[in-house]
Parts: structure tokens; C-alpha cells; sequence
């Protein structure tokens, strides 16, 4: 990929596994919390959950960090996991935003969600397009071998 501007990196993304680094952090953060305070957690957002429901999600993203931070040199599986983790999270806060009481909070928590769910999806995409091929070993002339 070619840049349109002098002295502009040709990737996009070019510190990708450093990002996966801080998203690796940043869900290792965010499970601590809804690990330690489901309830004031949701308190906060106006929902009325099931505590283990919130401390599950914080297991997912306790787990999901220990897991980037750990294959520093193939993060791409793990980050995609955070894509995944993310939209269950979106599905979540829609099917329980209607009975919030504070919709302005919620309203946030979705924003947030939705801009982590792109530097996710941006930074997982950069790391697997790093990746080398694993396709079929071609000799001189193109002939397998």
C-alpha cells in the first residue's frame, strides 16, 4: 500500500502489536473491574443484572488480555477474540438498554464499546495482513515442491 503523502508510512497501522499490547492492558483493566464491582458497575450504567453475568464478561476480558500479552509474536487471534468479545458486548447493552435508568451512561458505554470495536477490528486486521502466507511451496517456474 502506497501512501498519498511524503514521509507517511505505507501501513496505516504501523505500530499494530504495540496497540495489541495496550488493548491487552486496557482488557486485563476493564475484567479487573467488572470482575471486583459487578454491581456498582452496573449501578452505574442503570442496569439490573446478574452480578455473574458482569464478573463472566470480566473473566472473558481478564483472560482475552492475558492471552495478547502472551503471544507477543502472534497476537492477531486473541485481538480478533476482543472483536468477538466486542460484539457480544454491543448485543448485551442493546437487549438490556431499554430498561436502563440512566440512558445517558448507557449511551457512553455503547460509544466507548463502539470505538474500542474499531481500533480492535483495525489493529486485528493489520496484525493478520503481517501474517506470512501459508500457502503452498512453489518451486522455479511456479511447479509445486
Amino acid at each position: 500500500m502506497r501512501s498519498d503523502f511524503r514521509g507517511a508510512p505505507a501501513n496505516p497501522f504501523p505500530s499494530a502489536r504495540r496497540v495489541a499490547h495496550g488493548l491487552g492492558l486496557f482488557s486485563i483493566a476493564l475484567g479487573a473491574l467488572e470482575l471486583l464491582a459487578p454491581r456498582g458497575l452496573s449501578r452505574w450504567l442503570g442496569l439490573r443484572s446478574d452480578p455473574r453475568v458482569v464478573q463472566a464478561y470480566g473473566a472473558r476480558e481478564v483472560a482475552t488480555g492475558l492471552a495478547i500479552l502472551g503471544r507477543s509474536q502472534d497476537p492477531a487471534p486473541f485481538v480478533w477474540a476482543r472483536v468477538a468479545g466486542d460484539a457480544l458486548d454491543l448485543a448485551t447493552l442493546a437487549a438490556v438498554a431499554g430498561g436502563s435508568r440512566a440512558r445517558g451512561r448507557l449511551g457512553f458505554a455503547v460509544a466507548a464499546v463502539i470505538g474500542v470495536t474499531v481500533i480492535d477490528a483495525l489493529c486485528a486486521q493489520s496484525l493478520s495482513s503481517r501474517q506470512p502466507h501459508r500457502g503452498p511451496v512453489r518451486g522455479p517456474g511456479g511447479r509445486r515442491g
